[in-house]
């Protein structure tokens, strides 16, 4: 058994410690409390590791590419880019994100994956993750194409620490079927709702960027049943009262990822209103970036302070 101490222990579920001690054996944390440790931190503080609710480990590198454009061009600019890259390529800048957030104290993210690649940087690292397999489409294909060729490519790096999920991308990139074969697997899933005020635009006409997608929305979802606890909603920007009140109803969880909305010019989520209708709330990688959280001063470090009281981490 190993005992680190320091100043001040925080557990977050009760009060602060002074002059505290956690214990930990065989890779769990068995007792906390006042005491000297073994290795004892002056002038530092120990705190439970940071929780990164929506990441994208494999556009680690991707910071100011296509900054002050629109979102529909920044998009398209995105698509290219990643385009690309290689599975060697993506895999090491994951490997650069899982660095950084473990740098940073994140311990454990959420992980929208493109090629599965946080798997294996997680794997490694020592970074625990729930990898989510993007998926695309009209139909089901990338059921098979995507999320089974890269959960079977990472499959050694998938353990109790490292899991797949799948991430049927939004309503307007996954169609209702996709959906459904999504769901139907029984794994954890993660999407982008409402980021933007396309997206509500989209979802009202039924007329999205792919031609090939039958665009869907969360109505749509919902009376489908294919919405629940197992899903995280990243974004959440532009939800109306009933959508709110839908994922509320099915207890879906959001990700609340102030820096990214506020880079792209999303808007502000409706934090508050999130919390008060009782969603589960996590939040991005805003611990990453101090100075960018400092600048976001209409809203965003107090609805940081807002989401890191209320996050409930019971379920992923």
């Amino acid at each position: 058994m190993s005992v680190y101490s320091a100043d001040w222990v925080l557990p977050v579920e009760g009060e602060p410690i002074r002059d505290g001690a956690v214990a930990v054996e065989g890779g769990v944390i068995t007792a906390v409390g006042p005491g000297r440790g073994d290795e004892h931190f002056d002038g530092a503080v120990i705190v439970p590791g940071f929780v990164n609710a929506h990441s994208h480990l494999e556009y680690a590198v991707y910071a100011g590419f296509g900054d002050g454009r629109p979102f529909d061009e920044w998009l398209a600019l995105h698509v290219q880019r990643k385009a690309q890259l290689g599975l060697d390529e993506m895999t090491a800048i994951a490997r650069q994100g899982a660095a950084e957030c473990l740098r940073s104290g994140i311990t454990t993210v959420g992980d929208a994956s493109f090629s599965g690649a946080a798997a294996i940087a997680g794997a490694e690292l020592g970074l625990r993750a729930i990898v989510y397999v993007e998926v695309f489409g009209g139909g089901t294909d990338h059921i098979a194409e995507r999320f089974e060729a890269h959960r079977d490519r990472v499959a050694d790096s998938l353990s109790d620490r490292v899991r797949i999920g799948i991430s049927p991308h939004t309503v307007f990139t996954a169609s209702l079927e996709l959906w459904r074969g999504a769901a139907d697997l029984g794994v954890p899933l993660m999407t982008h709702f409402a980021e933007t005020e396309l997206e509500v635009e989209w979802t009202r006409t039924g007329r999205g960027p792919l031609a090939d997608v039958p665009v869907t929305s969360i109505r749509e979802l919902a009376e489908h049943g294919l919405l629940g606890d197992r899903l995280v909603a990243a974004h959440c920007v532009h939800l109306d009262d009933e959508e709110i009140a839908l994922l509320a109803a099915d207890d879906v969880a959001a990700a609340h990822c102030p820096r990214s909305n506020a880079l792209l010019g999303c808007g502000i989520a409706p934090l508050r209103t999130l919390l008060d209708a009782g969603l589960r709330v996590g939040l991005d990688a805003l611990v990453r970036h101090v100075r960018g959280a400092a600048r976001l001063r209409d809203g965003g470090p107090r609805a940081g302070a807002a989401c890191g009281r209320d996050f409930r981490s019971g379920r992923p």
